[in-house]
């Protein structure tokens, strides 16, 4: 779980600003909405729902959250840079950008993070934090010429390959954890790095608007409680759609190198493991998955939604001929399925896109009510105004982006404001209360220009 995250210079964000999910102890009720930070008498919150006007900067909270996940985990190339987008309306160019999150991973908070300018991760660091205690795992110093520092008693848990590593340094555009991750084998990390790895990568999941779940149809193949859930979540959400179907058709080598290029398949027929499989997206709701044994086979599947509007009648439709809304929704089902059934963090930037105001608030509310008391975590920016009721939400658990005179973002939580537990939230903040909102000019004299016009 995210316990908080800081970010400066870097797009709409100029100083530095923390968004914390530590739970204000000023507040009572939903008590059931935290759970135990290790080693402290502090509690997490396990959701934060993030307001702002067009512009304010939500998205970007969830580009930095993403920009730190690749820079932890992916390498790059040698003259790449480190691809950080600074904020543009000052003269930060020269300033570093800072990026630091405590997670717990477990039954261990850690706090990782580094600071970088345009060509080198200039400091990085590992900790372990245990009550008022931090434990380094690893601290890194690159110069700007380029020298590599590394140092870090928690390393030689790690092991000889990682301690070596760690007198190398590794590129200095490149973060040592993706260092790691690139050169040696996932045997060779260690268990606390392993357990970091994990949670990194598997746990802490980033939906866009425009996301869809990768592998949906082979899920939905492989796994009849997703396929049956999914089914449910759909029909009982009112979008027509009576149950999910998954046509599975063998494919000749030329059928499949018919839709995909050449290339990609001589790829896919080296790369992939000897009784392995791998999946690729063809479009909105098709996939071809390769399961390669003494006999390679190549299938292709496609997702129906099969409705029953009369009984005993189904007429069966492409998922891509369903609503923008309901292949949204599908698409955010896995994430729910997840933390009910293994947990893990899911951010999920504009999470009403398409999407009915009823079926936001059911899809929070069923979050809330099947995660009760876990480690399983959903972070959202939204604009839709029917979540804010203090029934649903704590008042540490609202939060608000807004940018300053110099166009620079600014993040708030309505803890911070004094008001009563009977307040109208949703009235008070569309009449600017808590601002966050857009203060829009005389757009009406553009009625009155176009008509003298």
């Amino acid at each position: 779980m995210i316990v908080s995250f800081s970010v400066e210079n870097f797009r709409s964000f100029a100083g530095e600003e923390t968004f914390s999910l530590v739970a204000s102890n000023k507040i009572s009720g939903l008590e059931d909405h935290t759970v135990a930070i290790p080693g402290s008498s502090e509690r997490v919150l396990r959701t934060a729902v993030l307001y702002g006007a067009n512009g304010a900067g939500k998205s970007n909270l969830y580009r930095a959250i993403e920009y730190f996940k690749n820079m932890a985990l992916l390498s790059r190339s040698k003259n790449s840079g480190t691809g950080r987008e600074v904020f543009r309306f000052s003269e930060f160019e020269n300033k570093l950008s800072s990026f630091d999150m405590q997670f717990i991973v477990g039954d261990k908070l850690y706090r990782y993070g580094f600071r970088t300018d345009d060509h080198r991760i200039a400091e990085e660091w590992l900790l372990h934090i245990n009550g008022t205690k931090e434990k380094v795992v690893f601290e890194r110093i690159t110069t700007v010429a380029g020298e590599v520092t590394i140092e870090g008693k928690g390393l030689k848990a790690a092991g000889k390959k990682i301690e070596a590593l760690a007198t190398i340094g590794g590129p200095p555009n490149q973060t040592f954890l993706a260092t790691i991750r690139a050169t040696l084998a996932a045997t060779d990390y260690g268990k606390e790095l392993s357990s970091i790895f994990k949670w990194v990568e598997d746990s802490l999941q980033m939906i866009s608007p425009q996301a869809n779940f990768v592998h949906l149809g082979h899920l939905l193949s492989q796994d009849k409680e997703f396929q049956k859930f999914a089914s449910e979540f759909l029909r009982m959400s009112s979008t027509g759609v009576n149950h999910l179907e998954v046509n599975k058709r063998l494919l000749s080598e030329d059928n499949l190198k018919s839709l995909l290029k050449e290339p990609l398949v001589a790829d896919i027929l080296n790369n992939v493991k000897e009784n392995g499989t791998a999946v690729f997206r063809l479009g909105d709701d098709a996939e071809v998955l390769v399961e390669k044994a003494e006999e390679n086979n190549f299938y292709l599947l496609t997702i129906h939604a099969a409705h029953e509007h009369i009984p005993g009648k189904k007429v069966s439709l492409q998922l891509a001929d369903e609503s923008d809304g309901t292949r949204r929704l599908l698409h955010l089902i896995p994430a729910l399925h997840q933390l009910r059934t293994n947990g893990g963090v899911y951010v999920v930037d504009e999470i009403d896109r398409s999407m009915h105001p009823m079926l936001t608030l059911k899809f929070l509310e069923f979050f809330l009510k099947s995660c009760v008391g876990c480690h399983r975590q959903l972070i959202i920016t939204t604009h839709e105004s029917n979540l804010l009721s203090l029934d649903l939400l704590r008042r540490d658990e609202i939060w608000f982006a807004e940018k300053d005179k110099q166009g620079a973002t600014r993040l708030y939580s309505l803890a911070d404001f004094k008001i009563r537990k009977d307040l109208e939230i949703r009235k008070h903040y569309l009449q600017g209360r808590f601002g966050a909102v857009p203060f829009l000019g005389n757009i009406d004299r553009l009625l009155e220009e176009d008509v003298t016009a």
